[in-house]
């Protein structure tokens, strides 16, 4: 394969892998834009889309549904229970704790993700499942030793069209309003009418349900491999993406998600497949160290 034809595969490589991470990463700026807690069971979350999608599509099409059906009928409850999921985390673990001091929720974050693994591993004990192959999986040739397949296409054009969904959302709704609103100041929001409790619980909530679709696509496309640990490294992947952009910045999360996957598809394509995940770790200690604001900056007042 000639030089730019490896550069050329590893972007789309990377591009794929980025719109991933920047759909999590969305999770985690929006929470911490409105509440300023770093919600470290989101990648949990990610992790228990996966698996309900996995469950539902084996049962369906075991039943006879064919698979397109099957995989819309699985994503569908896989946001509701995600968001379900994000709910009950936000209602019973962070609200009491919302007035707290900082380092309170985020132990409080990591405890949760703990108790969500330990839930799924009960659930669906220690397995590594296989997800159906429910997309289409053929490589489509572009020039020289360049292709991409299918799946791949579907994954990015899904993941931009769930992240525009939310950007008009957020700029062209009176929830979109609302949020922005709360971000700015909890306090003065409520005085205007807003009910911050309902603002947040429906951004924990949307934060969730594109979490779970990204569950179920890095799913069907990174091996197929669906257990109660999958969250733990795209979670952490996507955190260092939201911090990449700009945490609490929402096209931040954009540009961090496919800023890191770029890396990381550089990274693999030109020194080593292996140190992967390092690539990732490597970015964030640069970020912290030289521009702790991220690409963007932060719009939202920083309440430490």
């Amino acid at each position: 394969m000639s030089a730019f034809d490896l550069f050329i595969q590893q972007f789309i490589n990377g591009l794929v892998k980025g719109s991933l991470y920047a759909m999590i990463a969305l999770g985690y700026t929006m929470v911490y834009g409105i509440l300023g807690i770093i919600n470290f069971s989101h990648g949990e979350v990610f992790m228990i889309g996966a698996m309900v999608a996995m469950t539902v599509t084996t049962l369906l099409i075991g039943m006879g549904m064919s698979t397109i059906l099957s995989l819309l009928i699985a994503i569908l409850a896989a946001m509701l229970v995600c968001m379900f999921t994000s709910y009950t985390i936000e209602r019973v673990a962070y609200r009491p704790l919302r007035h707290a001091p900082r380092l309170a929720p985020l132990i409080t974050a990591i405890g949760v993700s703990f108790i969500l693994q330990a839930i799924a591993m009960q659930v669906w004990g220690l397995e590594h499942f296989r997800f159906p192959d429910v997309l289409p999986a053929q490589r489509i040739n572009l020039f020289g030793n360049v292709g991409v397949t299918m799946r791949e296409i579907i994954i990015v054009v899904v993941s931009f069209v769930m992240m525009g969904g939310l950007f008009f959302l957020v700029n062209r709704t009176k929830l979109g309003r609302a949020m922005r609103a709360t971000s700015e100041n909890v306090n003065v929001a409520g005085l205007m009418g807003v009910n911050p409790n309902r603002v947040i619980s429906a951004t924990f909530m949307i934060g969730a349900a594109l979490a779970a679709v990204a569950g179920v696509l890095f799913a069907t496309n990174y091996g197929g491999k669906v257990h109660f640990y999958m969250g733990f490294i795209p979670g952490m992947k996507a955190f260092i993406a939201a911090v990449l952009g700009g945490i609490g910045n929402i096209p931040g999360a954009l540009v961090g998600g496919l800023a890191l996957g770029m890396v990381e598809a550089m990274g693999a394509g030109y020194i080593s497949a292996e140190y992967e995940d390092v690539f990732a770790f490597v970015v964030l200690v640069c970020v912290l160290i030289f521009r702790p604001s991220g690409l963007l900056g932060q719009r939202v007042a920083d309440r430490a």
